[in-house]
């Protein structure tokens, strides 16, 4: 018989010597079945759910074999271990098996023993059943059921301590299948894919084929933004239902979406990918920033068992607290952000907006206009500049040994290797001639900036770029793109590379940066990730103070005197900026990207519009009532 007490291995010794000396007398006394074979026999059956094998004092194995399968139903697919810890007599005939179980609950192990009593009964040993051998508080009519503690998914947090993607209050509208005959379901199911206005054919067909107890949701909705039409009319179609939930949610449908990403249900692809970790019905990032930084957002579930007895009245047994995720921080500032896209939310063409603060490189917005079919834009854009690539361009003109008093000529057009540069439509005559470089660069000469380009030598113009924080990759720990200032191929590239076109490219947050560097007096490298470290490359030559003062006062006389006079009379502190059109062909039309890059006190902005007719005209009221709002 198997004992749980440990024995000296003295008393051992001797116990096997008088063992040889009467092992005549031991043979002759052991007689019968060993209790042993059939507690062994029990916990085997417990792990496998067969108790074919065991004998029971007043039920068959199949009936025992039923009625355990109702006791853990509620323990789903999780199998328990259980062992034999010791059998120990108990009378004439008796015997008990102390059992040790042991389930996989949430990653922890849930212990604890059974007492199971023996009887031999006729030169056979059997078991006394009852529930109590599951587990030693269980009656006659309870069960266990095991329920799971969501973990919450870790918000996102945004400047200040702001929680930008947070557990938000939603309703979710579907069909109940409980509530509505099998006949009835795809009717209600179109009835209400119409009402919420879902595509009614697959829906239908989902629900028809649906369990008869499954709720089969159709579309969900922010608790304030339900229709009025939705909310009066889901109750008059049988089996429909609209459940109270929260999901992690942004402060808008709009806010940040191409950046932030999405959260749903995850796809056979990703169950395909990572078994272990994701499991169908899961939610997970989808896209985005929630797609990348799943792992830490991710809250790991907690779990609860419980003793359900036949009344429906629940005793909890063992529980795993869920945890929550790790917040993601960023430096987005929500109130910045939502001004930024009400900007843009009546531009019809591709536009986006990105603000950065230039002390620390902070991206405080970046807006992605409705017309950019859900592109990121804004980070990740690569569009030609234009004309506020002439901030650049002063730059390298400067270290070429100009000045911003410097006469260049500002013709009305000039010809490079047989091309014909010419400055843009409505360009003032009065600024046509002889100019101070301050001048041309104030009103967007084309022609004086092209003319300078035999100052230059190879590498100049991309050193400069480096020098305001463009044509340098980093890893930011979100899709960016900083731009591309590759060496020209020939004089006529060369020529439209100094007026941001050519081969030159940037994003509207590379251009951002170049304003921001410019304003701070060093280069400025963004960030948004506030747990991914960034600095400046070796291989960007430093701004000196000299060359950065006349390159304000260029950029200052844009506001004073040239193309950006509209933001003149912001409040605050001076503004400095630079205007610009990059001429495109789409469709066999030749249209104009319009941008603007701007800075005031502590914030840098760059506003890009897919199609427009200026930078001043399209992009300029946009960037202003932008920095109207950011006081």
């Amino acid at each position: 018989m198997r004992s749980g007490r440990r024995v000296s291995p003295v008393i051992a010794a001797l116990l096997l010597v008088g063992t040889a000396l009467s092992g005549c007398d031991a043979a002759e006394k052991v007689t019968g079945p060993d209790p042993d074979e059939a507690a062994d026999a029990l916990a085997d059956a417990f792990v496998g759910g067969d108790f074919g094998d065991v004998a029971f004092t007043q039920a068959s194995p199949e009936e025992v074999t039923a009625e355990y399968a109702k006791v853990i139903e509620g323990m789903g697919e999780t199998t328990p271990a259980v062992t034999v810890a010791e059998t120990a007599d108990d009378g004439e005939d008796a015997a008990i098996a102390t059992l040790s179980w042991s389930w996989p609950v949430a990653g922890e192990e849930w212990s604890y023993t059974t007492e199971a009593p023996l009887t031999k009964v006729d030169d056979a040993w059997q078991v006394d059943w009852s529930r109590a051998l599951v587990e030693p508080s269980l009656g006659a009519g309870t069960v266990l059921d095991m329920t799971p503690i969501g973990g919450g998914r870790g918000p996102i947090m945004g400047a200040d301590g702001v929680a930008l993607v947070t557990a938000r209050p939603v309703v979710r509208f579907g069909i109940d299948r409980s509530q509505v005959p099998a006949g009835r379901a795809a009717g209600s199911a179109r009835r209400l894919a119409r009402l919420v206005d879902v595509d009614a054919a697959p829906y239908a067909k989902q629900v028809a084929a649906a369990g008869d107890k499954a709720f089969v949701e159709a579309i969900v909705f922010r608790k304030d933004d339900v229709p009025t039409a939705v909310a009066q009319g889901y109750d008059a179609i049988p089996g429909a239902l609209a459940v109270p939930d929260d999901i992690p949610l942004a402060p808008t449908r709009e806010f940040a979406a191409p950046i932030l990403g999405t959260v749903g249900p995850v796809t056979a692809e990703m169950v395909k990918k990572d078994p272990e970790r994701y499991q169908p019905g899961d939610q997970a990032g989808l896209s985005g920033l929630q797609a990348r930084y799943d792992e830490q957002l991710q809250g790991t579930d907690g779990m609860v068992v419980d003793a359900v007895a036949s009344d429906g009245r629940e005793r909890q047994l063992f529980r795993v607290d869920a945890k929550q995720g790790t917040p993601l921080e960023l430096t987005l500032d929500e109130r910045l952000q939502l001004a930024a896209e009400r900007e843009l939310a009546a531009v019809g063409p591709g536009s986006a907006l990105v603000a950065i603060r230039p002390s620390t490189g902070a991206i405080l917005a970046a807006a992605n206009g409705p017309g950019n079919d859900g592109l990121n834009l804004a980070t990740y854009g690569q569009l030609e500049p234009g004309s506020t690539f002439k901030s650049v361009s002063g730059l390298a003109l400067l270290r070429a040994g100009l000045t911003p008093d410097t006469v260049v000529p500002c013709t009305r057009s000039i010809v490079v290797d047989g091309k014909r540069f010419e400055n843009y439509d409505d360009y003032p005559s009065s600024a046509i001639g002889n100019v101070p470089l301050r001048t041309a660069i104030a009103n967007s000469c084309n022609t004086a900036v092209i003319s300078q380009r035999g100052k230059l030598a190879d590498g100049d113009l991309a050193a400069a770029a480096a020098s305001l924080g463009l044509g340098i990759d980093h890893d930011l720990g979100f899709p960016s793109y900083f731009g591309s200032v590759e060496a020209p191929a020939s004089e006529t590239e060369a020529a439209a590379d100094l007026i941001g076109q050519g081969k030159v490219l940037a994003s509207p947050m590379a251009m951002a940066t170049v304003i921001a560097s410019v304003q701070a007096g060093h280069t400025v490298v963004p960030r948004l990730v506030r747990s991914v470290d960034v600095s400046v490359p070796d291989d960007a030559p430093p701004l000196k103070p000299g060359e950065v003062a006349a390159l304000r006062s260029m950029l200052r006389a844009v506001v004073t005197s040239g193309s950006g006079t509209g933001l003149l009379d912001v409040p605050g502190p001076p503004v400095i900026a630079k205007t610009g059109t990059a001429e495109f062909e789409r469709d066999g039309k030749l249209l104009t990207h319009a941008w603007m890059i701007a800075a005031q006190g502590d914030l840098a902005v760059a506003v890009f519009v897919d199609v427009g007719s200026s930078g001043s005209g399209t992009a300029g009221p946009i960037l202003e009532a932008f920095l109207r709002a950011a006081r």
